[in-house]
């Protein structure tokens, strides 16, 4: 930055701290830090952290805004450490258990960020394996504080995280294809290939342990209730939207909402097919469509690269002002991988570009591009490829925490779902086929609300669909009644369908936050075009797109105060 602010030393200061605490934050920015290491998962760190919101919170207090750029820094960091802190006195960071965002597959993840184009790097990826079994001892020692402290921690998140702890014990597991990648590389001589081969293998024990102890220890002590209630909901709501939503009100909107996809759906099923023809059997159809089929990986990434690449260059300059870093993005693919797609950030020179990565589970060799186009522009442009590289870019205006250390999911998520909305709004889903695939994935995520919300917050189930569904109607929703109802709204793979559930059930709050993000986003933009025709002026969208883009990621609330807080729609550096 040309100029800091004592609240942008304070930001920077904070995220230099983070960054010691949570190594894996080094990989995933590319910012300088320890890379060998893991962050501490023993019941110790939580009071570290909060020690560290605390000194950080104390010292905000005393600062003053330089302008308007720099309220918003304050408030943003206030927001996000506040929620945290009532997270972490709560007890909801020890000892954290889900089938998703824990340190089960976060500690498994940081690997597949690792550089691997040097000695050096091996090295590193050594001794980050060794690492491994420290700090699944810290984290066993979290869920036996977690166990007898309480929040509970529900059965079914046992059950599954401990297969895939077991998943990651076997001859073809991921460290150790990591440690023969290693070994056939003509970087790592034979005693560091040895280590990879012994890292390795102390990962793997050190998994099997952790399944031991979940299954023997942690199991017997877990509850069979998966919902958490209103009182956590609201707090778990608030980490990943930022905002304060009515909960009661945004499930009724669910549901309205998840009404209207359905009617278009059956209309574009009976455009396209006939009369009679039902949404599913339409998605059928447009499946077995030879034109709208890929065979393989290697055509998978090719048809990703291609879309992502056509989307960039005719955005670029019309909706959006696209740098010229950001004018390159690097579409991924993962052999046996578990089917997530998703996005990762440039590094902070952009030497490593924005990638978009598609986790391919073993024998998996047919692709539906109808169903899948939206994705790309939810990953790639103008969704997060945009939002995380526009971010990272604007190194003369943000300062380094809201560059690189502040990620709010409403604000994320909810613009990748705003960024497909936006590509209808604009032609790209002309095609009824393309279209079903937008209303395929808004569906979820619209479905993703009435589910979550209604299962952690104890609602009744007042939707019916299938002869299964209705028979739970007056029900109090529960796993069983949740599944029928995705079954019934979902098209995705019942292995897959399955895991969704599972974190729905054991991560609350982060799921609808797509979904309403979207909503807030699309709002966001309806409010500014409204200040503009009551001012006599014009709506100028892709000033509106910058000027939000260049502001970063920030909790929902902060965005709006932040969009509003200037009667100009032109954006500011």
């Amino acid at each position: 930055m040309s100029a800091r602010t004592p609240i942008d030393e304070l930001s920077n200061s904070y995220l230099a701290k983070l960054l010691e605490l949570t190594p894996e934050l080094v990989t995933d920015t590319g910012l300088p830090g320890d890379e060998t290491r893991f962050s501490d998962f023993s019941p110790e760190a939580a009071s570290e952290h909060a020690a560290l919101i605390s000194s950080t919170l104390s010292r905000l207090n005393t600062l003053t805004p330089h302008d308007a750029d720099d309220a918003v820094s304050a408030a943003a960091l206030r927001e996000r450490l506040t929620t945290q802190a009532e997270l972490i006195e709560a007890g909801e960071t020890t000892g954290e258990l889900n089938v998703i965002a824990c340190p089960i597959q976060s500690i498994r993840d940081t690997f597949d960020l690792m550089s691997t184009e040097s000695t050096e790097d091996w090295a590193t990826i050594a001794m980050r394996l060794e690492n491994v079994a420290p700090a699944l001892e810290g984290y066993r020692a979290s869920l036996t504080k977690r166990a007898s402290t309480g929040p509970a921690i529900p059965l079914r998140q046992v059950e599954q995280c401990a297969l895939q702890c077991e998943a990651l014990t076997g001859a073809d597991s991921a460290f150790t294809k990591l440690a023969a990648k290693g070994t056939y590389s003509t970087l790592a001589g034979v005693s560091l290939r040895r280590r990879l081969e012994a890292g390795a293998q102390s990962a793997q024990e050190a998994y099997g342990q952790l399944a031991t102890f979940l299954r023997e220890e942690i199991a017997p002590i877990a509850i069979a209730t998966n919902a958490v209630g209103r009182e956590r909901y609201s707090l778990f709501s608030r980490e990943f939207l930022g905002a304060q939503i009515d909960l009661d009100d945004t499930y009724e909107w669910g549901k309205a909402e998840l009404a209207a996809i359905i009617g278009e759906q059956e209309e574009i099923a009976r455009t396209l097919y006939g009369s009679g023809v039902s949404v599913r059997e339409a998605m059928d159809r447009l499946n077995a469509d030879p034109a709208r089929s890929l065979h393989g990986t290697h055509a998978l990434r090719t048809w990703m690269q291609s879309t992502a690449d056509e989307a960039l260059a005719t955005l670029s300059g019309t909706y959006f002002d696209i740098p010229e870093p950001l004018q390159k993005i690097e579409c991924m693919v993962l052999e046996d991988g578990t089917g997530g797609i998703y996005y990762t950030g440039p590094t902070a020179d952009f030497s490593r570009p924005g990638r978009m990565w598609w986790s391919v589970p073993t024998g998996v060799e047919k692709f539906a591009t109808w169903q899948e186009k939206t994705t790309v522009f939810h990953e790639g442009v103008p969704g997060h490829h945009l939002q995380v590289g526009m971010a990272t870019y604007m190194s003369e205006s943000l300062n380094e925490w809201r560059r690189h250390g502040l990620w709010v999911s409403g604000h994320g998520e909810g613009w990748a779902l705003y960024a497909e909305d936006l590509m209808a709004e604009l032609g790209f889903h002309e095609d009824l086929g393309d279209r079903m695939g937008v209303l395929d994935a808004m569906r979820l995520r619209t479905s993703r609300v009435v589910v979550d919300l209604g299962v952690h917050l104890g609602k009744k189930v007042d939707v019916t669909g299938t002869a299964n569904l209705a028979s739970f109607h007056g029900k109090i929703w529960e796993r069983e009644s949740a599944w029928e109802f995705l079954r019934e709204n979902v098209a995705m793979d019942p292995s897959f369908l399955s895991f969704e559930l599972d974190r729905y059930l054991g991560w609350p709050g982060q799921a609808p936050s797509y979904k309403v993000g979207h909503r807030i986003w699309s709002e966001l933009r309806e409010e500014a075009r409204q200040r503009a025709v009551s001012a006599g002026e014009h709506f100028d969208l892709k000033a509106w797109h910058m000027r939000a883009l260049r502001l970063g990621a920030l909790g929902l609330d902060v965005l709006g105060e932040a969009l509003a807080a200037t009667s100009s729609t032109e954006p500011q550096a």
